[in-house]
C-alpha cells in the first residue's frame, strides 16, 4: 500500500508483515490494519504495534494526512477468527483523491517511476530510500526532496490553476515561476 498508495481508495493490511516497507507514502490513503496479539511469528504482533504508533506519529505531525486505523485484537492469533472483517466496509466507505494537494513519496528498495502528481525524469532517478514531499498552496507548488535531484510535476487544473502564473519552488529555490502550456507534455 505505501508504494502504491495513489491506486487505491482504502487499503487494509490483515495479518501481514511489512517487511522494510514504512507507512510515509501513506499520507492519502485510508489504511486499515488488523492483527491478532497472540500473532508472534516473524514478530507480526510487534510490528503491527510499531506501524499503529509511527501512523499516530505521523498523524499528530500532519493532521490532515494519515488516516487510519489499527486493531490489535487481543488473545487472537493469525487468522483473528474473522474479526477482521469490520476492515471492508471501513474501506468501502472512501473515495480516492488521485490529485491531493499534498504527497509524502517515499521510495524503498522497490522503486516506483510515478506517484500521484510526481513523476521522476529519468525512471533511474534518485536513491533508494529518496522522499519527496510536494504540496501545492494556491499557485506555489513546495517541493522537498532527499536523495533525489529532480522530478517531474504533472498537472492538471484540479491540482492548480493553469490560466494563471504558476511558481514551483525545489528544496527552497525557485525553479519555474511562469505559465504552464496546455499541451499534453506539460499536462
Amino acid at each position: 500500500a505505501p508504494r502504491l498508495a495513489a491506486r487505491f481508495a482504502a487499503a487494509a493490511r490483515m495479518a501481514g508483515h511489512p517487511n522494510e516497507t514504512r507507512p510515509d507514502g501513506l499520507r492519502n490513503l485510508p489504511f486499515r490494519l488488523c492483527m491478532g496479539g497472540g500473532d508472534a511469528a516473524y514478530d507480526r504482533n510487534k510490528k503491527a504495534a510499531d506501524w499503529k504508533a509511527e501512523l499516530a506519529r505521523l498523524r499528530d505531525a500532519d493532521p490532515s494526512g494519515y488516516p487510519h486505523e489499527v486493531t490489535i485484537y487481543p488473545g487472537k492469533g493469525h487468522w483473528m477468527d474473522g474479526e477482521d472483517r469490520e476492515a471492508l466496509p471501513w474501506m468501502a466507505e472512501r473515495a480516492r483523491d488521485p490529485w491531493p494537494s499534498k504527497v509524502v513519496w517515499l521510495q524503498d528498495d522497490v522503486r516506483g517511476t510515478r506517484f500521484y502528481w510526481l513523476e521522476l525524469v529519468e525512471p533511474g532517478d534518485g536513491a533508494d530510500r529518496a522522499r519527496v514531499v510536494a504540496e501545492v498552496e494556491g499557485q506555489t507548488i513546495a517541493v522537498q526532496a532527499e536523495g533525489l535531484d529532480r522530478i517531474a510535476l504533472r498537472l492538471r487544473d484540479r491540482l492548480i490553476d493553469l490560466d494563471r502564473e504558476v511558481v514551483a519552488t525545489f528544496d527552497g529555490a525557485e525553479v519555474f515561476r511562469g505559465t504552464v502550456p496546455r499541451t499534453r507534455a506539460a499536462i
